[in-house]
């Protein structure tokens, strides 16, 4: 199984694989946008220390696993935020997972780590779709798989309903198609 590398770049945004040593920038990173994150992230309400440490450890596994590729989102230096390219969706397709620290959003940042982690999902091997899940009620999330050139395929009522305080519990699902590598 290929894995994408472990530093990727993108137009002013660096991703690096998330690791051990990491803890107090994630710390710093959710404590510090804990109010803009607990709409749409459930881990927020409850993220301490431990819990990143836990986080740090489950990414090692899956990277090594190949379940899931967690990067910390950097610009010039100063890590912004987190983004996973995961297999969860099924064979064949990986799906994107994004969030940034409050003073960092709008400035196009998460769009170009998403673009980093399309091309390289692109070229991993057996691929041949990319998707982006998000609640209906978040938009911003929807705009930068729009901006990406996904397309909306569906919207799913989850059974579980919503998992932070601002979903509605409906999932909306972009998809972006890619060709298989020459090897599948």
């Amino acid at each position: 199984m290929e894995h994408p590398a472990e530093i990727l770049r993108s137009d002013h945004v660096e991703l690096r694989r998330w690791c051990g040593q990491d803890l107090d920038i994630l710390h710093r990173l959710i404590t510090e946008s804990r109010d803009h994150l607990l709409p749409w992230m459930p881990f927020a309400a409850s993220h301490d220390r431990e819990q990143g440490e836990a986080f740090l450890a489950r990414c090692q596994e899956e990277w090594v696993s190949g379940q899931a590729y967690h990067y910390a989102i950097t610009t010039d230096g100063v890590a912004v935020g987190s983004i996973s390219l995961m297999r969860r969706i099924g064979p064949g397709g990986l799906d994107i997972g994004y969030w940034l620290h409050h003073a960092w959003t709008g400035k196009g940042l998460a769009t170009r780590a998403a673009a980093a982690l399309v091309h390289a999902g692109r070229r991993m091997p057996g691929i041949d779709r990319i998707e982006i899940h998000h609640d209906e009620a978040n938009p911003a999330s929807g705009a930068v798989a729009r901006r990406l050139g996904f397309t909306e395929v569906e919207r799913v009522k989850l059974p579980e309903g919503p998992t932070a305080p601002s979903e509605t519990g409906i999932d909306v699902i972009w998809r972006l198609e890619t060709c298989p590598s020459p090897s599948d």
